[in-house]
């Protein structure tokens, strides 16, 4: 069971849109996010000359596809200057160091690899990384101290915006009376026209399943931002071909049921009414009844 975190922001400049300072309560770790216009004022954080992880984040300009780099550093301020210089795609950085003197080469090589196995794992942005680098070998305490500071930076950088390194969406339950702590998703199904897809309910939206079908038959109700998401879906293989139709090679993270109901039959639709549980019950009577 997860536990429960305190987690202070600072706000440099008195608005969300300029340099934060985070940490979580007890913890040696902290974090600075600098937009990228706002990189010249990291010269007034001692916090950010020192080793640590960094990432970017930005977006493909053609697809809008969310773009992210992860390194390392024995200084990351001087290695965001080089990146200002040699990286286009990137608009905001998040770098993590420490506030003791403890953080060595050894052990910010060993978080990189982790963090871009995780991120990969995830699949919610594409790595500009290369090569996937080596994990180090570490002493069995170092390792263990790294890998608790891996689990603060991850819910840290989620707090602060980027949800990078966090798996797809942590399932909903249907309320049964009694408490669990691993609560047992909610799943949902739609059947449309001979079509067949399965679904999740997640606190972030619905996550439709690898193997749900999806029609090829794009009807004139469907918004041009759909067509646009449909075809963004395809290109980057989530949808691939499958006889007459399409089907879901991978699972993806809608933010509605609506859109993920579109993305199946190719139409407009109430994806609260669609989408249903396998006791045949809408979605929509579920949150009435309020079971979700």
């Amino acid at each position: 069971m997860n536990q429960a975190k305190s987690i202070r922001i600072f706000l440099a400049d008195g608005t969300v849109t300029g340099i934060r300072h985070g940490e979580i309560v007890n913890w040696t770790g902290q974090a600075l996010y600098v937009p990228r216009n706002r990189f010249s004022d990291l010269k007034n954080w001692d916090e950010a000359g020192k080793p640590g992880v960094y990432f970017l984040f930005g977006e493909d300009d053609s697809s809008g596809e969310p773009l992210a780099y992860i390194g390392e550093a024995e200084d990351v301020r001087s290695r965001l200057q080089n990146h200002v210089a040699n990286k286009e795609f990137w608009n905001e950085a998040v770098l993590f160091t420490n506030k003791d003197e403890n953080l060595t080469k050894a052990h910010i090589r060993y978080l990189e690899a982790r963090l871009v196995q995780a991120a990969k794992a995830a699949g919610r942005y594409r790595l500009e990384n290369g090569n996937a680098p080596q994990t180090p070998s570490l002493p069995r305490c170092d390792r263990a101290a790294m890998d608790e500071f891996f689990d603060n930076l991850r819910l840290l950088l989620g707090a602060l915006g980027h949800k990078l390194l966090e798996a797809v969406g942590r399932p909903r339950p249907v309320e049964n009376g009694t408490d669990t702590d691993e609560p047992k998703p909610l799943e949902l199904i739609m059947q449309r026209s001979g079509l067949v897809a399965r679904a999740q309910l997640t606190d972030e939206g619905i996550v439709v399943l690898p193997g749900s079908q999806a029609t090829d038959d794009v009807r004139a109700s469907l918004s041009d931002g759909y067509r646009k998401l449909r075809d963004r879906l395809i290109a980057s293989g989530v949808l691939q071909p499958q006889g007459t139709g399409y089907v879901f090679a991978r699972e993806h993270l809608f933010n509605s049921p609506s859109a993920a109901g579109a993305m199946v039959c190719g139409q407009a639709c109430n994806g609260r009414e669609y989408w249903k549980d396998n006791e045949g019950r809408m979605l929509k009577e579920l949150e009435e009844a309020g079971l979700i």
